[in-house]
């Protein structure tokens, strides 16, 4: 009987040849990731359980991205502890300040992620590394400490649903809308505690920037984690990153799959989510009458490169509307630099954008563009729920960086064709 890319990587880093779904193991893990946030709890852990060290100080990684630079004492309280903790036991991948970005576009950027890896985080969208054909997957601060300490953790292997996707992408559409298609098509427990497997030769022509979003958002279908093969898209990406060794699976042709779910990507056009779920989907096109104030374009779901490309291109010569605040957050200093060197960020500022500094700030409601009661927003971003990203009274529309940018120029939820 063969296996998935899933089953393959557990069984392997459980020290087993064969693993099936709904059994627990015990797994070593390569990387154990924690931020601003869910760090501090971890470490409250680490010291009531008597630890004296972290058991490989080049596999914990500490991101501080969420409420950074300190947007209030507590958030400065809770970083300090972190950097305190890093600096006593000597953690090598360290990030604030100047170096710091979104981790889950940091680390990819940084080869700290390699294919084959098991991976946990203390963040939910730790599952965008199934992009490199990584297990990640998230989990909680408690469960982060036991890792930090052992470097082992247990899992119940997931079973695999799969998503063969054939046809032509139409244009400007992402990655964003094909997640965005298949949450509104089965739900956000429509893939519970299940690998979302991607294949199919669509998926063979999307970008590795394209494939993270997706994989970024397997979690919002309820997936334990998703998942990409590894091909040449995939090795180019990593081969001049990669910090370590890596291997490779595969999923065998006899694997077997809770489902297989066929689609065809010419269909799908521009999506958004609208509140307060992300699987409350529709097209752009039914939403002509909906006024924002604010565009939110970043995050850990589209702040890479190739989304800044995408909203410059439509904001190029354009200026945003007088009543919109429209939020430009390059994921990374890397992204941030090239997109200065692209004329990216001169676009953004000639249209009247605010350019923040990396950071998951706006997303969660924490900070860099909190909405106020009855305020609207279009976000490339994860989550729309009630209250997300500030009054619970607010409302947010998830989209990608192609409807994003346009609605900015338009005042109100637009298709890139109304304003090119």
């Amino acid at each position: 009987m063969g296996m998935t890319i899933t089953e393959k990587i557990l069984a392997d880093h459980s020290g087993r040849s064969f693993v099936e779904p709904g059994e627990i193991i015990d797994a070593r893990v390569d990387i154990v990731l924690a931020n601003d946030i869910t760090a501090p709890l971890s470490l409250e852990e680490f010291e009531k359980v008597g630890a004296k060290g972290v058991f490989d100080n080049e596999r914990v990684v500490f991101v501080l991205d969420h409420f950074t630079p300190n947007k209030d004492v507590i958030s400065a309280e809770n970083c300090k502890k972190i950097r305190e903790f890093s600096k006593k036991h000597q953690i090598k991948h360290f990030y604030e300040g100047g170096n710091c970005g979104i981790e889950h576009a940091l680390l990819p950027e940084q080869g700290i992620v390699v294919p084959g890896d098991v991976v946990i985080g203390a963040d939910s969208h730790t599952c965008t590394y199934g992009a490199l054909g990584a297990f990640a997957t998230g989990m909680g601060s408690t469960d982060i400490t036991y890792a930090m300490v052992t470097g082992n953790i247990w899992f119940k292997v997931p079973e695999s649903i799969k998503f063969l996707c054939y046809g032509k992408w139409q244009k400007w559409v992402t990655g964003k809308d094909l997640i965005l298609h298949i949450i509104g098509m089965i739900g956000v427990d429509g893939a519970l505690y299940a690998a979302m497997e991607f294949d199919g030769e669509a998926i063979s022509t999307l970008s590795m920037d394209s494939r993270m979003t997706v994989a970024n958002m397997a979690i919002e279908a309820g997936a334990k984690n998703g998942i990409f093969k590894v091909d040449e898209k995939t090795i180019s990406y990593i081969k001049e990153r990669a910090k370590r060794p890596y291997k490779i699976f595969e999923s065998d042709k006899d694997a077997r799959y809770k489902q297989t779910i066929e689609i065809d990507v010419s269909k799908i056009g521009l999506k958004v989510a609208c509140p307060h779920l992300p699987s409350n989907v529709v097209d752009v096109e039914g939403l002509k009458d909906i006024e924002i104030d604010q565009v939110v374009i970043g995050s850990c779901t589209n702040g890479r490169l190739e989304d800044l490309e995408t909203a410059a291109n439509i904001l190029k010569g354009k200026k945003v509307a007088s009543w919109v605040r429209c939020i430009i957050i390059p994921a990374t200093p890397e992204i941030y630099r090239e997109s200065i060197k692209r004329g990216f960020i001169e676009i953004f500022m000639e249209a009247g954008c605010i350019i923040s500094p990396p950071t998951c700030g706006p997303c969660l409601g924490g900070h860099m563009g909190v909405l106020a009661k009855g305020e609207r927003a279009i976000a490339t971003t994860n989550r729309n729920f009630i209250g997300r990203m500030g009054h619970p009274e607010s409302e947010v529309y998830l989209s990608g960086p192609a409807v994003a940018a346009s609605s900015a120029i338009k005042g109100r939820i637009a298709h890139p064709e109304e304003v090119l």
